[in-house]
């Protein structure tokens, strides 16, 4: 029996050689409360479909990889307790145990680049945690967007992190990082973080030659494309920071730490903005996956013109 699955949908997109966008499973299971997260999986479904590609919302279920959910394995999983958070450590074991998991940005990427996908559509990378000088708190996702052929759009890494740090550790493992449309690097709830981005490109099409460069090169890594919350919906980086404050002194003294801090942060936020940090990060979420898929559909054709070119 295959480690991999394939839904319906994707199998006959591979077939038919259309451009396919890789989606976490993360964001339902730890990412929102039912049943906002499964209403939010299914309009970013949407919003990829919408723009010329095919949805592959990746996850571990009963020890197989699943490239595409169908709609009862993601209403069973946006329910589901106790899911396992899946990063590149843990993924092989929770596969080898038969277990159920969520991919996180580097999981995504590791089953995306097995699946031979691209692109994908992410809300916020992690990335080097406030007091990581203490604590060595860095996610994996940074190392994998070194590692891994994937272009990686989101918007900016979570607010919750360490920014600065995080864009030194990104240079330092040589991963593209591309603002789109726009020369300041995102701020995930917010349009701007108070810092420049290393490179700007404003069209789909220059992200996928871009892409296509790399593999050309024979360059390591993916990239990371970071698009900015649209301005409606979007949450001042000067209104934010003091909420994010709070939440991280609470997160120290309940002595949170490791995988709960995201998840916990989160929450906290949640409560301290009334919601409005949930409605901006469904907005950034399908705003990334809208551009996801038109940079699929560019590299599709970019690839398609490299074949009849042979």
């Amino acid at each position: 029996m295959s480690m991999m699955v394939f839904s319906d949908e994707v199998a006959a997109a591979r077939d038919a050689g259309q451009p396919l966008v890789a989606l976490e499973s993360t964001i339902i299971t730890h990412g929102m409360p039912w049943p906002q997260n499964v209403e939010t999986a299914r309009m970013v479904e949407e919003d990829v479909r919408a723009n010329g590609a095919v949805p592959a919302t990746m996850a571990v279920i009963d020890g197989r990889l699943h490239v595409g959910l169908e709609a009862g394995q993601l209403d069973h999983l946006a329910r589901a307790e106790g899911v396992a958070k899946l990063s590149r450590a843990d993924l092989a074991a929770c596969l080898a145990q038969g277990g159920t998991g969520a991919t996180t940005v580097a999981a995504t990427m590791i089953a995306a680049r097995m699946a031979g996908i691209a692109v994908f559509a992410t809300g916020g990378i992690g990335g080097v945690h406030r007091g990581a000088e203490a604590t060595f708190d860095i996610s994996a996702d940074l190392h994998e967007l070194a590692r891994t052929p994937v272009s990686v759009v989101a918007a900016g890494a979570k607010a919750i992190l360490d920014m600065p740090k995080t864009l030194e550790v990104l240079e330092s493992l040589g991963v593209p990082v591309i603002a789109f449309g726009q020369d300041a690097f995102p701020g995930f709830w917010s349009r701007e973080s108070g810092l420049m981005a290393p490179l700007r490109m404003d069209a789909p099409g220059t992200i996928a030659r871009a892409h296509r460069m790399r593999a050309d090169l024979g360059l390591a890594g993916g990239q990371l494309i970071v698009n900015p919350v649209p301005e409606g919906d979007e949450i001042a980086r000067d209104e934010i920071e003091p909420i994010i404050d709070r939440a991280l002194g609470e997160a120290r003294a309940q002595g949170v730490s490791g995988k709960a801090v995201t998840p916990f942060l989160l929450g906290r936020i949640f409560a301290l903005t009334g919601g409005r940090s949930l409605r901006t990060n469904v907005a950034l979420v399908r705003n990334n996956a809208r551009l996801a898929a038109r940079i699929a559909g560019e590299l599709a054709r970019i690839e398609a013109n490299a074949l009849r070119d042979r």
